[in-house]
C-alpha cells in the first residue's frame, strides 16, 4: 500500500510538472512573438566590375528570398526588379536580360522575405554605385579641356586610327541619334590624337564619341563652361593680342571703374604696383591647355588713400611671388580705404609671405578664395590685418572671410587679425603642411573686444593634415587659436589625420585624428599638390576636402 502511495504521488508531480512546462513553453511563445525580419546589410560596399554590379549582402537565416530593386532616379523610377534566393547577385545581363548602361549611377535596395509574408523586412537602401567606364582610348577631359562653345577630344593612340566624332546629349544613353553631322577626323589630328568640336551651347552637357570606321572605341561626357564674356562688349578691355609684361599694369591705368580685363592663357604679366583706386576685374579668357595666365610680382600691388572699391576680382589666373619671404599679392598700408570684395576664383596663388596684408584703416567686406589652389605662402600667411586698434578708431579689418572648395598646401600662417572679424566659413577646403613654427591657425591678437568672430567660426566638409614640418624634424605638431574666447566654433563633416595635433590652444571641438593614418597615406603626393585619395577606404573620399579631388559615384 505504502508503494503504490508512492508511485501515485510520482505519477501526479510528473503530470504537475508537464503542465507548468507547457504553460511556460506557451508564455515564452507570448514573450517571444515572431518579429518582422531585419533590413538586409552588405557585407561589403557595392561595387562593380565593366557594367556588372555586384551585390554581397549578409546571409539572413531566416530569409527565404530577396527581392533586388534598382533605379537610376533615386527610385522615382524602378529599372529592374530582381527576385532571388541568394543574399549574393550578380546585376548583369544574363541576369536582366540587357546589359547595364557603362559609366553610370545606379540605386539598390533590397527587401528581406520570411516564409510567412507578413514577417517581410522593410525594404533596405543598399547605396549609390556606378558601372565602369567603357573600355577605350578616349582621355578623361580636364576643365581646361572645354569653353563655353567647344571641347577638346583626346585619345591614346592604339589599335586602328581614329575616323569619326560624333556629338550625342547627355540623356541620349544609347548614342543613337548624333546632334551634328559626323566630324571625320583627319591625318594630322589622327597624328596628333586630338580634335576640337565645335558649336556646342554655353552650361550645356554633351557625350561626345569616337568610333574607327562604324566601330565605336568609347565616349566621355563634356559639360560646357558659362558663357564668356563678349570681347567688344562695353566695359570689357581685351589684351589677349598684347603680351608685354606691362600690359595688365597698362590697362589698369586706363579702365574705367569696374571694367574687365580679359588676358590671354600661357602668358606671363607683372603684377601692377601703381595703387588701385577703382573697382576691377582680370579674367583669362577661356581656352584649351593647363597652363593659366600668370600675374607675377617682386613686390605688391597697393591701394590708394581714400579709394571706395566695390570689388577686386581675380579669375582664373596663377599669381606668384619670386619669394615667400617677402611678396605679397596686395600690402597695402593707408588710410580711409573701403573694398568691398576681394575675390580670387579658380586661382592658384604662391611663392608669397602673403596674399593679403592690410594696415592703416584699410577696411574689406568679403575675403574669398574659391576654387583655387594656394600653395608655399609665408609668414602672413593667407590674411594678416596688422594695426592695433585704437581707441575711437576703426583700424584695418576684414569682416568675412571665405575658403570654399579649395586646396592650401605649405603654408607657415592662417588668418591674424588685431580686430574683430564678423564671419569665418570654411567648406569643402583641403588642407596639408598647414601652418609652422609659432605661427596658429586662427589668431585674433587685438586684446579685449578685438579679438573674436563675432558670428562665429564655421568648419565643415574639410580635411587637414599635418602641420608644414619645413626642417624635416617630424614636427608635426600645429598652435590653435589665439583670442576667439567668445567665438562661437561650428564644425561637421570634417576630418584631420592621424599625424595632425595641437600643440597647444586646440580649436574647440575640432576632430582630432579621426582618420587615424597619416596623410601620406590619405593622399597620393601632398609635396606635389597631388591630393587625389591614396586611401579608397577613407570614409570622406566621397564628402569632404576640395571638390576636386573626391572620388565621384
Amino acid at each position: 500500500m505504502k508503494i503504490l502511495n508512492r508511485n501515485i504521488k510520482t505519477t501526479l508531480f510528473m503530470l504537475l510538472m508537464a503542465v507548468v512546462a507547457v504553460s511556460a513553453c506557451k508564455e515564452e511563445e507570448e514573450m517571444f512573438e515572431q518579429t518582422r525580419l531585419f533590413r538586409p546589410v552588405l557585407n561589403e560596399d557595392l561595387y562593380s566590375e565593366g557594367n556588372t554590379i555586384i551585390v554581397n549582402q549578409g546571409n539572413m537565416k531566416s530569409a527565404i528570398s530577396y527581392t533586388l530593386e534598382v533605379s537610376r532616379d533615386t527610385f522615382h523610377t524602378v529599372e529592374y526588379v530582381i527576385e532571388t534566393d541568394t543574399a549574393y547577385v550578380e546585376i548583369n545581363k544574363a541576369l536582366i536580360g540587357e546589359e547595364l548602361f557603362w559609366n553610370t549611377l545606379y540605386q539598390i535596395r533590397s527587401t528581406a522575405h520570411a516564409a510567412d509574408p507578413q514577417y517581410d523586412s522593410k525594404a533596405s537602401d543598399l547605396g549609390n554605385v556606378r558601372t565602369q567606364r567603357f573600355p577605350t582610348i578616349l582621355n578623361n577631359p580636364a576643365t581646361y579641356d572645354v569653353t563655353d562653345r567647344a571641347a577638346r577630344v583626346t585619345w591614346t593612340k592604339a589599335g586602328a586610327e581614329v575616323t569619326a566624332v560624333k556629338v550625342f546629349t547627355a540623356e541620349d544613353l544609347q548614342l543613337s541619334t548624333p546632334l551634328f553631322d559626323e566630324q571625320i577626323v583627319t591625318s594630322e589630328e589622327q597624328g596628333n590624337a586630338e580634335v576640337i568640336v565645335e558649336g556646342l551651347e554655353a552650361e550645356t552637357e554633351y557625350q561626345i564619341a569616337i568610333y574607327s570606321e562604324d566601330v565605336l572605341r568609347g565616349w566621355v561626357n563634356y559639360t560646357t563652361r558659362v558663357a564668356d564674356v563678349d570681347p567688344s562688349a562695353p566695359g570689357i578691355i581685351d589684351i589677349r593680342d598684347n603680351e608685354s609684361p606691362s600690359a595688365v599694369a597698362d590697362a589698369v591705368l586706363a579702365a574705367a571703374d569696374g571694367d574687365l580685363i580679359l588676358v590671354k592663357r600661357g602668358v606671363t604679366y607683372d603684377l601692377p604696383k601703381e595703387p588701385l583706386d577703382k573697382s576691377i576685374t582680370i579674367r583669362a579668357a577661356y581656352g584649351f591647355g593647363e597652363q593659366k595666365a600668370k600675374l607675377y610680382t617682386t613686390g605688391n600691388w597697393d591701394i590708394a588713400e581714400g579709394a571706395q572699391i566695390d570689388h577686386i576680382r581675380f579669375v582664373d589666373l596663377e599669381l606668384r611671388g619670386a619669394d615667400y619671404s617677402g611678396d605679397y599679392i596686395f600690402n597695402p598700408n593707408t588710410k580711409n580705404v573701403n573694398v568691398g570684395e576681394l575675390l580670387f576664383e579658380n586661382c592658384q596663388i604662391g611663392t608669397v609671405r602673403g596674399i593679403l596684408r592690410i594696415r592703416g584703416t584699410v577696411a574689406l567686406d568679403k575675403y574669398i578664395i574659391r576654387n583655387s589652389l594656394v600653395d608655399s605662402i609665408g609668414s602672413y600667411g593667407l590674411l594678416t590685418t596688422d594695426t592695433d586698434p585704437k581707441e575711437g578708431e576703426k583700424t584695418a579689418h576684414v569682416n568675412n572671410i571665405v575658403f570654399d572648395s579649395s586646396t592650401f598646401n605649405k603654408i607657415q600662417a592662417g588668418i591674424t587679425s588685431r580686430n574683430n572679424s564678423t564671419s569665418i566659413l570654411i567648406d569643402a577646403c583641403t588642407f596639408a603642411n598647414f601652418v609652422s613654427g609659432s605661427n596658429r591657425i586662427f589668431r585674433y591678437r587685438g586684446g579685449d573686444g578685438n579679438n573674436n568672430v563675432t558670428n562665429g567660426i564655421s568648419i565643415g566638409n574639410s580635411i587637414f593634415g599635418h602641420a608644414w614640418d619645413e626642417s624635416d624634424s617630424e614636427s608635426y605638431a600645429v598652435r590653435g587659436i589665439e583670442g576667439l574666447s567668445n567665438t562661437n566654433f561650428d564644425i561637421v563633416n570634417t576630418y584631420s589625420t592621424g599625424d595632425f595635433s595641437f600643440s597647444d590652444s586646440e580649436i574647440p571641438g575640432f576632430p582630432v585624428g579621426n582618420y587615424a593614418k597619416g596623410q601620406a597615406d590619405l593622399w597620393v603626393s601632398p609635396p606635389t599638390n597631388d591630393f587625389n585619395f591614396k586611401d579608397m577606404g577613407f570614409a570622406g573620399r566621397y564628402t569632404t576636402g576640395d571638390n576636386r579631388w573626391r572620388v565621384v559615384l
